[in-house]
């Protein structure tokens, strides 16, 4: 009976074995009830997650399950080998796709794609076909699943398209599937003009993906790997955000417009406990990540493992790694998810990289690897490395990728928010290095000295009392401050920021490890197979010599790595302005042509869009600022200034005598504030106004970097120092206290 079930299953909760695991039970009726066991309540989850995982997704075994066998065949080799699909088979998988879709409540389709803009861009179809007598079809095409052809114009596109040139194309990318959200079908797509050039941030992924398979195919011959037929970067992005209470948000409007405080005094409690990182969720956050993981594992995202991070009210979400391509998919939805699932517990996700000053901002740390098609991971390092010469090349070709390009990886990550977080000791500096660990340096010794090598000893740790358990010692450690650190079998790149798609910097690493892989190959092709370990080995020291300058195991908040990295040459770009030139230089333009990940006109127009970003975004915040300052703060302090005054007078004249010194100091500084205040406002709407005289774009950029900034941040410091003088009875915006501390 249903009771006895229920009373089963509660019985579960004190099961310990099972404790991390969910248990089915079929219910009278067939009804399937999922328990997660609760040792403190007696409360079941009413879901069972094996059957709610990918409920959304066109995955494969739905695929296998609607698709005849020739069909699903031909499918599954254009998404294993990039293979042309034929339109009687598209139109078949759109047949099924269509059906499926319907079947779970959907009445739209879209092409989901990734333009320039940041966020993802959808228009909605019903599938809907009128069928004459006032009846209708539900009705899909090959021809409508694999393209679509949104308006081009209306996205930016660094001067490829002009206003007047407004069709474009999108193209079914099948190696991502298909997902229903909100009761559309969701096709994910790239996106082109009519000319061709690409305008989206999917296109050249899936060529860096195809230039890394090329070239490190190559090199697994080598080394007799004939069974290998396909190599995929993988990637599993770790997402921070902070939540913030959702009336609170709405009562400010630089958050509002964008994504951070323009200013705000320090509330007097901060991270400084180190209390926040790993705690106890509270109960409204809890209840926030429990339905965001069961809304991602609808649409098949492995979301994995979620934490409190080290500020207040911030947080994390990781996910299981996946191919570089679905990882970008994933994370994009997964930010817009997040978003949406916020509002509906009365809060607003905050995505931006330093929403905060003085605290901690978020990053997006992106795990790298590389893995075969056979489940081969290309970075790990058995036991004994250096004896291990396929991960050595594997290695050294990554070390020469970021040596040589590391002013390319910084670029992927320049954006106005991230500016804000990185080079402070809370992320990684603006220098690119690497981080390897003692064993792998010490196996850069060896080999760069000829030296025989040994395999190490495991080490077993001990924490002390008998009754824990001992477990062997990890091999490499996690060096915070290292922008690029290798981590037992992947690679964490820690220098994106939290709203950047991860895309760009993978399509960086993939491409400028290919072009190294690309080059050992060349070398090594050449050589007889009886010399092909001596010639490895010779290559190896060769690429150690000239590239170990970028490996560094210390430090990098330290002014000292600072002042080191200079004399070894590595790049140091702290800002934008710095940074964004680089992409198009020669030997930049060269590895993206060379790879066909970009073409030369592909490469400006991103130049011209990272610019146009960076000073739009610079100058709706310096806007923002001005409008707060004359709406919201200055009227405020000047109120107060004003009761300050009248309260002083009304004493003099009551009690003459009555010392009024502190009063009159207070007054003094609020006047001296309100007096810097307005006249520094005035300074940063002249600064706005002049940028519009500035033809040339990077000197824009270079304008509102060095100057509109600066003036926002000398203004910025004096608001601070007023608003902590300030009754909050008197602001008429929530201060950090409330916004840090409201849920």
């Amino acid at each position: 009976m249903y009771t006895t079930d229920i009373r089963k299953a509660k019985a579960l909760r004190y099961n310990r074995s099972a404790f991390f695991s969910f248990n089915c039970i079929q219910l009278q009726g067939g009804q399937r009830f999922c328990t997660a066991l609760n040792l403190k309540g007696d409360t079941i989850m009413k879901k069972c997650i094996p059957e709610l995982y990918g409920s959304l997704v066109f995955n494969d075994k739905i695929m296998k399950n609607k698709l005849p066998g020739d069909v699903y065949k031909a499918l599954r080799k254009t998404i294993e080998t990039g293979s042309h699909l034929e339109l009687d088979v598209a139109n078949a998988v759109a047949v099924a796709m269509k059906e499926w879709a319907v079947e779970n409540g959907a009445t739209h389709f879209t092409h989901w794609f990734q333009p320039m803009t940041g966020i993802t861009a959808e228009k909605h179809d019903s599938f809907i076909n009128p069928a004459g007598n006032g009846e209708i079809i539900m009705d899909f095409s090959g021809k409508e699943l694999v393209k679509g052809e949104p308006d081009a114009s209306s996205f930016p596109s660094g001067g490829l398209r002009a206003t007047f040139e407004a069709r474009g194309y999108t193209a079914w990318d099948p190696t991502s599937p298909a997902f229903i959200k909100d009761g559309t079908l969701c096709i994910p797509t790239a996106f082109c003009s009519y000319s061709g050039e690409v305008l989206d941030k999917k296109t050249p992924l899936l060529r860096s993906m195809e230039a890394i398979n090329k070239e490190a195919l190559r090199v697994l011959k080598l080394f007799g790997n004939e069974d290998v037929t396909r190599v995929y970067s993988t990637v599993g992005p770790e997402q921070e955000y902070f939540l913030v209470d959702k009336q609170l948000f709405n009562s400010r409007n630089d958050l509002k417009f964008c994504g951070r405080t323009l200013f705000g005094a320090p509330a007097p409690k901060g991270q400084e406990m180190d209390d926040h990182y790993f705690g106890a969720l509270r109960p409204r956050v809890s209840a926030f990540m429990k339905e965001l993981d069961e809304e991602l594992w609808k649409f098949g995202i492995p979301a994995k493992t979620k934490h409190n991070e080290v500020a207040p009210s911030q947080h994390e979400l990781a996910v299981v790694y996946t191919t570089a391509n679905l990882a970008a998919d994933n994370n994009q939805l997964t930010m817009e998810v997040m978003k949406r699932t916020a509002e509906k517990h009365g809060l607003v996700c905050l995505l931006h990289e330093k929403p905060y000053e003085g605290i901690n901002g978020s990053g997006k740390h992106n795990n790298w690897s590389l893995s075969t098609n056979t489940g081969v991971n290309l970075l790990d390092p058995d036991r004994e490395p250096a004896k291990n010469l396929q991960f050595m090349l594997f290695l050294a070709a990554t070390m020469k990728a970021v040596d040589v390009y590391g002013d390319l990886l910084r670029v992927s990550v320049a954006t106005a928010g991230n500016d804000h977080r990185l080079g402070g000791n809370e992320a990684p500096p603006a220098i690119v290095s690497m981080f390897i660990g003692d064993d792998l340096a010490s196996v850069l010794d060896i080999i760069e000295a000829d030296a025989e090598s040994e395999a190490k000893e495991t080490v077993t740790m001990t924490a002390g009392p008998k009754v824990l358990p001992h477990f062997v010692k990890d091999t490499t450690d996690r060096n915070r401050t290292s922008p690029f650190a290798f981590t037992g079998n992947k690679f964490e790149f820690r220098m994106p920021g939290s709203s950047l798609s991860v895309s760009g910097p993978n399509v960086i690493l993939n491409t400028a490890v290919a072009d190294s892989l690309g080059a050992f190959a060349d070398r090594l092709e050449k050589v007889p197979a009886g010399k092909l370990e001596e010639e490895i080995h010779t290559l190896l020291k060769e690429v150690i010599r000239a590239h170990r300058r970028i490996v560094f195991n210390g430090n990098g908040y330290t002014e000292d790595w600072v002042k080191e990295a200079g004399r070894r040459g590595l790049f140091n770009l702290p800002a934008c302005a710095d940074a964004f030139p680089c992409f198009i230089a020669e030997k930049n333009i060269a590895l993206f042509t060379k790879h066909h990940v970009f073409t030369r006109e592909e490469i400006f127009s991103r130049y011209e869009i990272m610019q146009e970003n960076y000073v739009k975004t610079i100058n709706i915040e310096a806007k923002t600022m001005c409008s707060m300052m004359y709406k919201t703060f200055l009227p405020s302090l000047l109120s107060y200034i004003e009761t300050i005054a009248e309260a002083t007078e009304k004493m003099k004249k009551v009690l003459p005598s009555a010392p009024v010194i502190s009063q009159e100091k207070l007054l003094s500084t609020l006047a001296r504030l309100y007096t810097s205040i307005s006249e520094m406002t005035e300074e940063l709407k002249s600064a706005i106004a002049s940028a519009d005289s500035i033809g040339d774009s990077m000197e824009k950029v270079r304008y509102f970097n060095y100057t509109v900034l600066a003036k926002m941040n000398g203004l910025r410091s004096f608001v601070d120092e007023a608003e902590a003088l300030i009754p909050e009875s008197f602001l008429t915006y929530p201060t950090y206290d409330k916004l840090l501390f409201s849920i």
